[in-house]
């Protein structure tokens, strides 16, 4: 039989607008969908009426299904001649295990494509007023863990040269560790009135978006009740936001518009 097509696709950070042209055609050409928690559900629409929908998705310390399985899953579903797209949130490179599932496809020869998707640590700030470069505040930008491995214990993060060398920092899944992450970069040379931003369920309609520095958002993330998913943003450009907030100012202004009526 002759083998199937897997495309490792970038669903983007929530926003279905935000989707690529390539990855839109993936969904619409896919026989077998494997999709994620944070993919936007109004993007399998787009599938064909009788396409396979398999949910994989992962909720911190819980997994629907295991990588193992998802590997298992890919394999065979192509294995069987079929076009699978595997759709992750926001950009499967990053934090995304697509390497992992890459290299699985490439060991049994089964022909497979990545397509980049835009990554929520340039989205969800973005959508929030926050530019993560800007000429006048950072010339930097890092995209940073915001927890390791389960069964690697060791904090292997140079927390000297993200505190000292990089002017603004997203941390990926760590609105848990928040404590952590802000000792860790007060510790090691950051101001502690070092601006700070953490944004939940970015650029969809639960956007919502606390500010406070180092020293603060800790607590301020407990009295807003801010969870996952979320991304912590680090540094000057977070400043910014009161001014360039255009995403809460368009829907503030929908909803007046609405009562109006």
């Amino acid at each position: 039989m002759t083998k199937g097509q897997v495309y490792l696709v970038g669903a983007g950070p929530g926003d279905p607008k935000l989707i690529t042209v390539y990855g839109l055609e993936c969904i619409q050409e896919a026989d077998v969908i494997l999709y994620d928690r944070l993919v936007n559900e109004q993007l399998l629409t787009h599938a064909k009426s009788d396409a396979e929908l398999i949910f994989c998705g992962k909720l911190p310390g819980k997994h629907e299904l295991i990588q193992e399985q998802i590997h298992e899953l890919l394999i065979c579903k192509a294995m069987e001649g079929k076009v699978v797209t595997r759709l992750k949130g926001g950009d499967p490179c990053v934090f995304g295990r697509v390497g992992e599932e890459a290299e699985v496809l490439a060991e049994r020869n089964i022909p497979f494509e990545i397509v980049p998707g835009i990554t929520s640590g340039i989205a969800a700030p973005a959508y929030a007023g926050i530019t993560v470069t800007h000429r006048d505040h950072a010339s930097s930008f890092a995209i940073v863990t915001g927890h390791g491995r389960a069964d690697k214990k060791q904090d292997t993060l140079n927390w000297s040269a993200l505190a000292q060398g990089i002017d603004t920092l997203a941390f990926y899944m760590g609105v848990g560790n928040i404590h952590y992450i802000c000792t860790k970069l007060i510790e090691n040379g950051r101001k502690s009135q070092t601006p700070v931003a953490v944004i939940q369920w970015g650029t969809t309609t639960k956007q919502r978006t606390v500010t406070g520095t180092l020293e603060t958002i800790e607590q301020i993330v407990i009295d807003e009740k801010i969870e996952h998913p979320s991304i912590i943003i680090v540094g000057e450009v977070v400043s910014l936001r009161e001014k360039i907030k255009w995403f809460q100012e368009r829907n503030e202004r929908e909803v007046q518009e609405v009562c109006q009526l």
